[in-house]
């Protein structure tokens, strides 16, 4: 498995504010980048296509209050992957951080790192564009 970790960033929000946000893969779209075309959601699962890239189907698959969100790839996807969604508690701020792990064959890793780098950088820094 390829780990791919996003900035750990400092979010003006509580940690029950983030959890709550992102518990919901509606929220989601909000977060998302103009490359990111058909989306569909629901609560607990969403699916998009980020230009350039691949179509990705995901669910959420445990939560633990305030803290984790786990996701797992749902549906279809060219690759088997987890997405955790880190929330440190930081009084009335959080720190959080994306890690999502791919099974990526060398000739994928290679080209598709830097870009979900860059993707998580982006979905993680916009939480402070939330109101």
């Amino acid at each position: 498995m390829t780990r791919i970790e996003s900035d750990k960033v400092i979010v003006n929000k509580t940690p029950v504010e983030i959890f709550n946000f992102l518990s919901n893969f509606n929220n989601f779209q909000k977060l998302m980048p103009e490359q990111v075309t058909n989306w569909q959601s629901t609560d607990d699962e969403c699916s998009f296509t980020i230009a350039g890239m691949a179509s990705l189907g995901m669910k959420i698959t445990e939560k633990i209050p305030h803290s984790l969100i786990k996701v797992t790839r749902n549906g279809k996807a060219p690759f088997d992957f987890n997405l955790d969604c880190a929330i440190r508690d930081m009084s009335t701020q959080s720190e959080v951080q994306l890690a999502f792990d791919a099974d990526l064959n060398p000739m994928l890793k290679m080209m598709a790192v830097k870009p979900l780098t860059n993707f998580l950088n982006l979905l993680v820094h916009k939480l402070n564009e939330l109101p």
